[in-house]
């Protein structure tokens, strides 16, 4: 019979080349977006798939320097830009200062209350989930700052709408995307004309996978907010889901209050995402579990996803990340 074999011995077997040649093309695609708009921003709210984005810029626009706190000197060619629904994790929004500052970039943030204060949201309880509201603060951001393209974090193994996508997500003046408009992206080549009003949504990591991600996080070591490893949480189990016990997200009657060891697949407001049971306590254990699973992160974690299969392609049509 064989022995058990711990998981940091069966990463160090594997052939990361994959990885250099998806880390070279997010390279090529955040250069081509800088050097093809006029006022490009990256999309950074804390979570794997953005702190990989950012890692991927420093290594394009920046110096590797031991001696600085993030690693790498210099300043990115873009800003950060952040929506915050007020009903993010606190766990997050600390990560996300504490990240931005030692990295010394510029950071906006979109504040969904702003909007709320505005009148442009209206919101039918004050604890329903904000999650589909922020395209309207998202939106509002990108015409104040006069944004032409966004870099995120997305990727087509997310969701059967992300796969549709291309690298090159062109949005219209009303910011939304027509899924029959997609412009061709043959070879390298990338159509990034725009008019008045227009701008576009890139993703330099649509061709990873989850795996591909914590591998990539375990390789270089990123940083990463402690929910994505496993840690005691209070959780209500609601409909196959392990929902988070928050002030936004209380028991509803005749439900039980447990404590679980879990950790985050994916994060964003607390009102929707939910955690997984899991021993996995840093990056190589998420990778050896990764391997295993059959369910993608959204579809695990997500309860807006949930409320049918057209979920995110109507939240992308609208102006959705």
């Amino acid at each position: 019979m064989n022995a058990a074999v711990k998981p940091e011995q069966l990463i160090a077997d594997v052939d990361h080349a994959h990885l250099d040649a998806l880390e070279e093309e997010a390279i090529f695609i955040l250069r081509e977006v800088a050097a093809s708009f006029e006022r490009p921003a990256l999309l950074f709210s804390g979570g794997k798939d953005s702190c990989v984005v950012l890692r991927l810029a420093e290594k394009a626009f920046k110096m590797k320097n031991a001696a600085h706190p993030s690693g790498y000197s210099g300043q990115l060619p873009f800003p950060l830009v952040h929506i915050d629904t007020g009903h993010n994790f606190p766990e997050v929004i600390a990560f996300r200062d504490q990240r931005v500052s030692e990295m010394g970039e510029r950071l906006v943030v979109g504040h969904l209350e702003d909007s709320i204060a505005k009148g442009t949201i209206r919101l039918a309880h004050p604890l329903e989930s904000r999650n589909g509201h922020q395209t309207v603060t998202l939106l509002e951001t990108i015409e104040e700052h006069r944004f032409d393209a966004l870099i995120g974090g997305a990727r087509r193994d997310e969701e059967k709408a992300r796969a549709k996508e291309r690298i090159f997500s062109h949005r219209d003046s009303f910011g939304q995307w027509q899924p029959k408009e997609q412009r061709p992206e043959l070879w390298t080549l990338f159509n990034t004309r725009i008019r008045p009003g227009e701008h576009f949504r890139c993703f330099p990591i649509s061709n990873w996978t989850e795996l591909d991600v914590w591998l990539y996080i375990a390789r270089e070591n990123i940083p990463l907010p402690q929910m994505y490893f496993a840690h005691q949480r209070q959780v209500i189990r609601r409909k196959g889901l392990l929902v988070p016990l928050t002030e936004v997200t209380p028991p509803e009657a005749g439900e039980k209050v447990e404590t679980a060891t879990v950790r985050f697949r994916t994060v964003g407001d607390m009102t929707c995402t939910c955690p997984v049971e899991s021993p996995a306590a840093n990056a190589t254990e998420v990778v050896a579990e990764t391997l295993t699973v059959t369910i993608s992160e959204r579809g695990a974690t997500r309860m807006d996803d949930r409320t049918s299969d057209a979920s995110m392609e109507r939240r992308k049509k609208e102006g959705y990340f």
